[in-house]
């Protein structure tokens, strides 16, 4: 592909993970192998490369069925700012999906004016919360009507049914990678074996960051956090939907601080798809 003038607009593959790696950590971001394999594994990354080859920029896009996609991961190396290529990026993004996919993107301050050039508007926020010292605060619901075990193949056909209905979209194959991914992944049940919430902690090389989280209330959402978090000997991050201002609320009280706010923005509609106040915790900002 034909990119700004003296570039070119390629996508990207496994051979240049560890280029994009490079450009990640240059502008203080933590992307790693098993994250960029599990965005390419369902998704595309498009950058621009230099007349000797170089990366950089990049800009990935994930498509969730006929109704959603996310974007993220947009990066200009610092010294090719000005040319016009994040535009160019994400217009790529834009371009790969049907105009009657609603597509969403979690922005930077930076990237905000950008987004609303290209006719994104801002419709929620997500919070940043990060935890140094997990510690558990009462009720835990220890011996409770819950249940937890870990996440296996057997559960993942209502796991996709209860994320399909936190985010409004059916993101089976995302899950499938992520899953494979984490470090641990959890289901709770409640007595009569009805799945009541699932949470995934994925190892990165900054943080573990829990997510997606997914629970029919804020008691089990509180459950699945207290049985990724505590122990873990690191530090824990969570970005959480602004509708679960009470959850943020039980967060402090562990020792999660909220740390920024990030406009959730969207194209190509007025609203996100319909959720129904499921997700406590998001998978990452690049996914949504």
């Amino acid at each position: 592909m034909q990119g700004q003038p003296g570039f070119l607009l390629d996508k990207l593959s496994m051979q240049d993970i560890p280029e994009l790696i490079d450009l990640s950590a240059s502008i203080g971001w933590d992307y790693d192998t098993p994250e960029i394999n599990t965005i390419m594994s369902v998704g595309t990354i498009y950058g621009h490369r230099t007349e000797q080859g170089d990366i950089i920029s990049s800009a990935a896009i994930i498509p969730y069925d006929n109704k959603l996609a996310s974007i993220g991961m947009v990066i200009v190396n610092e010294k090719y700012r000005g040319y016009g290529l994040g535009k160019e990026l994400t217009q790529a993004c834009i371009n790969s999906v049907s105009n009657e996919v609603t597509i969403m993107l979690i922005a930077t301050k930076e990237g905000k004016p950008l987004y609303e050039r290209l006719g994104f508007q801002t419709v929620t926020w997500v919070h940043k919360c990060l935890s140094d010292n997990y510690k558990p605060h009462s009720p835990v619901y220890e011996g409770s009507d819950f249940c937890v075990l870990p996440l296996t193949d057997i559960h993942f056909e209502k796991v996709q049914e209860l994320d399909e209905s936190a985010v409004g979209a059916n993101r089976g194959p995302f899950l499938k990678s992520r899953i494979q991914q984490a470090k641990q992944g959890i289901v709770v049940r409640g007595k009569s074996g009805i799945l009541l919430g699932y949470g995934l902690g994925i190892e990165g090389p900054i943080n573990m960051i829990l997510g997606p989280i997914v629970a029919i209330n804020e008691d089990v959402a509180s459950y699945i956090i207290h049985h990724l978090a505590n122990g873990y000997q690191g530090k824990i991050r969570i970005d959480v939907p602004d509708e679960q201002n009470s959850f943020l609320n039980y967060l402090g009280q562990c020792g999660f601080k909220k740390v920024s706010q990030a406009p959730v923005m969207i194209k190509n509609s007025n609203q996100l798809p319909i959720r129904k106040n499921l997700l406590y915790g998001i998978a990452a900002q690049i996914f949504g």
